[in-house]
This record gives C-alpha cells, structure tokens and sequence, in this order.
C-alpha cells in the first residue's frame, strides 16, 4: 500500500468508495463509467477516486484525454492482510476471554 493503514482505512470507510473499489477491482473503467453507478456528481466521484488514489488503493493510467482506473492488487492483498490480523487478534483476544471465563468458574466450583 502507497498510504499507511489509517489513510487506507479512512479511504474505505465511506460506502462509495467501497462501492467504487467493487467497480474497478475485476475491470478497468474510465472515470465516466464509474460515476455512471452513482446519484452523485462525476465531480464527486472524481474526488472519491482521488482519495483512492491518494491511499494507493486504486491506480490510473490515461489513455487519450481518458482516465482509466483499476483496483490495486497489491494493495487490497495488503490490506486483506490487515484485516486478517485484526481478526484473528480478536479471535485470540475472545478465545481466552472465554477460556479464562472457563477457568475462573472451574476455581469458583472447586472452591
């Protein structure tokens, strides 16, 4: 990832942008194409696709006056990864809490 994780969970964090990340993560699609999915301005949709951009979650190439956008696959590996280690901390953290929860009423029956 371009950004850090924060910028990158900040970018995500608004629908459209996810929605948008949904668009381009199996095609390529000019911005034109991408707005046409949304009740919102192209202007709008272009500032969205900048945040994107800017956490390096979507990557630009021009092709004529045209700007094509597609998913960055390193990036969203990366960021799987994160999320992944988010939850499998919270797994862990609920496991022992259940766990401990465990052996705190075997010590209160035995006690």
């Amino acid at each position: 990832m371009n950004g850090d994780v924060d910028e990158v969970l900040r970018a995500i964090a608004e629908p459209r942008r996810r929605a948008i990340l949904r668009l381009v993560a199996t095609e390529e699609l000019p911005a034109g194409r991408i707005a046409e999915h949304f009740e919102v301005t192209r202007s709008a949709v272009s500032q969205h696709l900048q945040i994107l951009k800017d956490a390096g979650l979507v990557l630009e190439r021009r092709d004529g006056t045209k700007r094509i956008y597609r998913a960055s696959e390193d990036a969203l590996a990366q960021l799987r990864e994160v999320v992944e280690s988010l939850w499998r901390e919270s797994m862990a953290r609920a496991r022992d809490s259940v766990e401990g929860g465990d052996a705190l009423r075997d010590e209160q029956v035995a006690g």
